[in-house]
């Protein structure tokens, strides 16, 4: 692996790990192949192509556009494709669900063709916990039966089980990770660390759904760039890997730290109704990539921490994005009347 091609790779994790790589690897190349929609953005990547001149590239298109894909692939010699393209947001699969069957069904399919058919030496999924739906007790396991709840996580299920069904019908050598609750660098405000973050540096409410007693994992973004680049390198052809810090938090105390960081009141929470088919619990057993010597650098609180800090410091990246009509249309749509007194 050499020429990897990283979909998605203008968005939030898949940026940071387009970084990573380049860092971490002189001798790789990183083709960033992005459909720039709205969480899509050149600003995750400003610093990428000063600082890593021809080993990097940026290919504007959609992966369920087959032409489009092939002539990346083939353009760059690309060897290897670590898809982080998706839409990602279970608020927006709500609204409006046909967006994430296209992209992150069909076009999980679209890229696992081009890999069989290009003969690829590695296809790479990225996924999620939530695939796995609500946890009442214990810990999810790679070996679990899925149960998603949501658009969202059904959508990213549909593509899990396609990368497998690639691997076992076509001996494609593909792996699978499962992240918990990312957080950090170039996290659209839309998602709720970086939404309450943003919004209590403004003196804003913190829109919270219901009681705040959802639980989950909020696992540091560098953390997971590193367990998807040891998988990749170690991790066994065909298995799925979970990914977090192995520990919960609900998600009041998320919030209440937050608003500690900042020196702000917990007058600023406001409660919101819930969201329909919201899953209270989330935990994964990390026990799997742990055997292939991968820790988190970071706990719950630490990555929050570090998020917290980051947009504090980087109100160039967020401001424009928050005072954009797109965002605000959502926000208005998502949240206006919603209060619960």
């Amino acid at each position: 692996m050499r020429n990897l091609m990283i979909t998605g790779g203008a968005g939030f994790i898949g940026s940071n790990f387009t970084r990573y790589v380049l860092k971490k690897y002189p001798d790789y190349h990183a083709v960033v192949y992005d459909k720039l929609t709205y969480a899509g953005n050149l600003d995750n990547l400003k610093d990428v192509q000063n600082a890593f001149g021809d080993r990097y590239a940026f290919v504007q298109g959609d992966i369920c556009d087959d032409e489009q894909v092939r002539q990346a692939i083939q353009e760059h010699d690309v060897d290897t494709i670590v898809n982080f393209a998706a839409e990602t947001h279970v608020d927006r699969s709500i609204m409006e669900p046909d967006a994430f069957i296209k992209t992150d069904v069909y076009g999980t399919y679209t890229l696992l063709e081009a890999a069989r058919e290009l003969e690829l030496e590695r296809y790479h999924q990225v996924s999620t916990d939530e695939v796995y739906g609500h946890v009442p007790e214990g810990s999810s396991r790679e070996t679990d039966p899925i149960a998603p709840r949501s658009p969202y996580a059904a959508s990213k299920a549909s593509g899990d089980m396609m990368v497998n069904a690639y691997h076992v019908t076509y001996d494609l050598p593909v792996t699978i990770t499962r992240g918990a609750n990312n957080i950090g660098p170039y996290q659209y405000p839309e998602k709720v660390v970086p939404l309450f973050t943003t919004n209590a540096i403004d003196d804003k409410p913190l829109p919270l759904y219901g009681d705040g007693l959802q639980v989950r994992d909020y696992h540091y973004v560098l953390d997971h760039c590193e367990a998807i680049d040891l998988v990749l390198h170690e991790g066994e052809i065909g298995s799925i890997y979970n990914v977090g810090t192995g520990t919960e938090m609900p998600n009041i105390e998320m919030t209440r730290l937050i608003l500690q960081l900042l020196d702000k009141p917990e007058g600023l929470i406001q409660p919101v109704r819930d969201r329909a088919g919201h899953d209270r619990r989330y935990s994964l057993d990390v026990s799997r990539i742990r055997a292939l010597g991968w820790e988190p650098a970071h706990s719950c609180a630490e990555a929050i921490e570090r998020t917290v800090r980051w947009y504090v410091d980087n109100e160039w990246w967020w401001r424009p994005i928050k005072s954009g009509e797109h965002y605000q249309e959502y926000y208005r749509r998502q949240y206006e009347g919603r209060e619960v007194n």
